[in-house]
């Protein structure tokens, strides 16, 4: 049985305190949701240590939102993967779509950064997705299936054993819509497809892919529901503790 998960991004939300705060919270209500779902929290980097603390013991896991192309070296206002680990993280989020629209971010970059978090005992979410343009144009089978192929393609089935997919419908992140359940399923269904084109059913069957496009309580049941979708890459609803947990208690 695939595994569920449910991570929350926090973004560039929250102080320490207030995240430490947030941390103790999800953690305090954690026990709430079914033992087969795991919980990931993403806060930002200068939170990652005080929120391991909070963390240890529990069945919360640890995530950066992201980590240097470089291992080391002069490469200022960068956090490298042995940082990550060294604080506390067992996953990174990668390819963003608020990284690769805002800061340039493109696939090859990609394949560097996954190869660097693998290697240091990292576990990865891949971010895919779609913007509007590409929705409309009826290009969105293509696009997620070139990012995902130009990405993951570089790795092994091994490699696949430590990596998560999250598709993203850019259009539906931080817009107040929503992806339909169908829409969300056949793109998922469709990477699963790319994926076993490459790796083999076995692998594809195995793989989790996320649904990251405002998802939330009222929404959550819904879109969990469906045989390609195995849980949430939550931003705004993961601020808060009590929703968070609503969307993991979906399952």
């Amino acid at each position: 049985m695939r595994k569920k998960i449910v991570a929350g991004n926090w973004k560039m939300n929250t102080t320490v305190a207030e995240g430490v705060a947030l941390a103790k919270a999800v953690v305090e209500l954690a026990g709430q949701t079914p033992d087969n779902v795991g919980l990931i929290v993403a806060p930002p980097f200068t939170h990652l240590c005080c929120v391991a603390d909070v963390l240890k013991g529990s069945k919360v896991e640890l995530s950066a939102q992201n980590c240097a192309d470089h291992e080391s070296g002069a490469y200022t206002g960068e956090v490298a993967v042995n940082m990550l680990a060294s604080a506390g993280c067992q996953w990174t989020i990668l390819g963003h779509s608020e990284r690769r629209q805002y800061y340039g971010e493109t696939d090859e970059k990609l394949v560097e950064k996954v190869r660097l978090a693998l290697a240091g005992g990292l576990k990865v979410i891949l971010c895919v997705g779609e913007n509007l343009d590409q929705r409309e144009a009826g290009k969105h089978f293509d696009v997620v299936s070139e990012q995902t192929k130009n990405v993951l393609f570089n790795f092994t089935a091994e490699d696949m054993k430590s990596i998560v997919i999250a598709y993203e419908p850019v259009w539906a992140i931080g817009t107040g819509k929503t992806a339909t359940a169908q829409q969300a399923e056949e793109i998922h269904a469709c990477i699963r497809k790319v994926i076993a084109e490459k790796f083999g059913e076995a692998v594809a069957e195995d793989l989790t892919i996320l649904y990251g496009g405002s998802c939330k309580p009222s929404n959550a049941k819904e879109l969990f529901a469906e045989k390609d979708i195995d849980g949430g890459l939550i931003g705004g609803a993961a601020l808060k503790a009590d929703s968070f947990i609503e969307i993991a208690k979906s399952f």
